[in-house]
């Protein structure tokens, strides 16, 4: 008897319809082995090894394992199938095929995931937000999954979510369904998923001192800029990075789906359903490339896709890998990353925010007032030079961060130090704007803008453009920094609320770029 149902495989961040057939042949003769299962369709080693964990599952859960020789085909056949998603289907189809789902002659419009234990739980799996908005682009009525994926694939519409915490569960919900009094979905009110916490336990008010420091990372928040952070031991560079998501503003629905399908690729997501906040992602500087950009025999993603929509810090930046940071370079001009295989090509998305920090030498104290620096100028020279000119042509900020002094370090913070609350009200309303002027070309933040969208919208008067002429003949600057240095122009003129660029904003902008001269010529 042939039986079928419905599952899916999930590549790269999107995931495809598998056809699951299962049919028993009865044995016909003393050759035959009556408890073979063959399971074809190019299955890998997990799907392979699913036969003895689905075998015991449905004995385990007081089903009866078929006495005939199984067939198991995984369609289409020429697509790689991995992992033990797989087994919730199979089983279904085993007993569906062996007359144990009632009335029931296919599950063609229930589509099913889930890894199954010996005993017959059910067991998570990763990608359910993908699986579920193909379920939803394909019109399949009814979602069975397990009940930690829950709440994640019911954020999707149009797409009936069944939780199942065991095999007889989910044979049972079945039954339910088909019945004239089916149960009631998970639903899940996306709103409040998205309310946003405003309580952080760190805020920018604790930071003492570093007021151009501030202000540079609220100028690379507003216009989503990449930022460096240079300066001595102890400055503050990471603790000022790690109040970023405080004035970060909040995710949409269409980007935190996005983000959720990342993560939940990742399996990173748990019972929490949608990613709500955006990401902070902090990896040690030992990581590799294929950590970093994301990789494997079936490619996962990487650090620069899982901080998308969010940010990407990179602490002590020259500890880092050559090779590594290397490889930044695409994902910062692209935002999106293409990781190639013989079998498959599959592209990720990975529009995040750079932050990054580093000592000005091996020692940290080249150019402190306060401490002398042991270094050579050859050690300056190598240490500063594993940052290649390319990779900080990427990066549109970079500010020194003196140590703090101690008269700033004592007593109680002034009244006039803004918290992270104030400056993210400002962030939201330069955000506002940009997306009122950019939303016609698909933009949503300045540091997106292509060239051409620079010109029509980074327009200076005579004198900047005099000003900006001599800053790079001085500075040496390429004409990537220079359309670089007009794109946070614009976001300084956005903070400011102002229509036009001013020779003010050109000017600190030009300021951010002042550090290429004093470290790296």
């Amino acid at each position: 008897m042939l039986f079928r149902a419905l599952s899916a495989a999930v590549f790269g961040i999107d995931a495809n319809l598998v056809d699951v057939e299962v049919d028993l042949t009865p044995v016909r003769s003393e050759t035959d082995n009556p408890s073979s299962v063959i399971i074809v369709g190019l299955p890998d080693l997990a799907v392979r090894e699913s036969r003895e964990r689905i075998r015991a599952a449905i004995n385990n859960s007081a089903f009866f394992f078929p006495f005939h020789k199984t067939t198991i085909n995984l369609a289409p056949a020429d697509v790689r199938k991995e992992g033990a998603s797989f087994d919730l289907p199979i089983a279904l189809g085993i007993l569906g095929a062996n007359g144990d789902l009632g009335n029931a002659e296919h599950l063609t419009d229930i589509l099913s995931v889930g890894e199954l234990s010996l005993d017959g739980r059910v067991r998570p799996i990763r990608g359910a937000l993908p699986i579920a908005l193909h379920a939803r682009q394909l019109q399949t009525k009814h979602l069975l999954l397990p009940d930690e994926n829950a709440k994640e694939a019911a954020v999707v519409s149009e797409v009936n979510v069944y939780a199942v915490t065991d095999l007889r569960h989910a044979v049972e919900t079945i039954a339910a369904i088909r019945s004239n009094n089916p149960p009631e979905p998970i639903r899940v009110d996306t709103s409040q998923l998205l309310c946003q916490n405003d309580h952080y336990s760190v805020d920018f008010r604790e930071v003492r001192g570093q007021q151009t420091a501030k202000r540079a990372l609220e100028v690379a928040t507003a216009g989503g800029h990449n930022i460096l952070l240079i300066g001595p031991p102890g400055s503050g560079k990471t603790m000022l990075a790690k109040r970023l998501p405080t004035i970060l503003p909040p995710l949409e629905f269409e980007a935190a789906l996005e983000l959720t399908k990342i993560h939940s690729v990742a399996g990173l997501t748990g019972r929490a359903g949608l990613v709500s906040e955006r990401p902070f992602r902090s990896p040690h500087h030992t990581i590799s490339d294929a950590g970093l950009i994301g990789g494997g025999a079936m490619p996962r993603p990487g650090e620069v896709s899982l901080a998308h929509q969010g940010i990407l810090f990179l602490d002590e930046l020259p500890e880092f890998d050559r090779s590594v940071l290397e490889v930044l370079r695409q994902p910062l001009e692209d935002q999106k990353v293409t990781i190639s295989r013989a079998a498959m090509s599959l592209t990720f998305p990975s529009s995040f925010m750079l932050a990054a920090a580093m000592n000005p030498c091996p020692c940290g104290f080249w150019n402190d007032p306060t401490r002398e620096c042991r270094c050579t100028p050859l050690q300056i020279q190598r240490y500063v030079g594993r940052i290649s000119g390319p990779l900080l042509d990427r990066i549109d900020i970079h500010i020194d961060v003196p140590a703090v002094r101690f008269r700033e370090l004592t007593g109680d913070a002034p009244p006039e130090v803004e918290d992270s609350a104030t400056i993210r009200r400002r962030v939201i309303s330069a955000r506002g704007r940009q997306q009122d002027r950019l939303i016609a070309d698909g933009v949503f933040s300045n540091a997106a803008m292509t060239p051409r969208l620079i010109r029509k919208y980074c327009r200076i008067d005579s004198d900047s453009e005099t000003m900006l002429e001599r800053a790079m003949a001085r500075l040496g600057l390429s004409a990537r920094a220079y359309d670089r240095i007009l794109k946070v122009s614009r976001t300084i003129a956005d903070l400011e609320s102002s229509d036009g660029i001013q020779s003010s904003h050109v000017a600190e902008a030009v300021h951010y770029r002042s550090l290429d001269r004093t470290y790296w010529t």
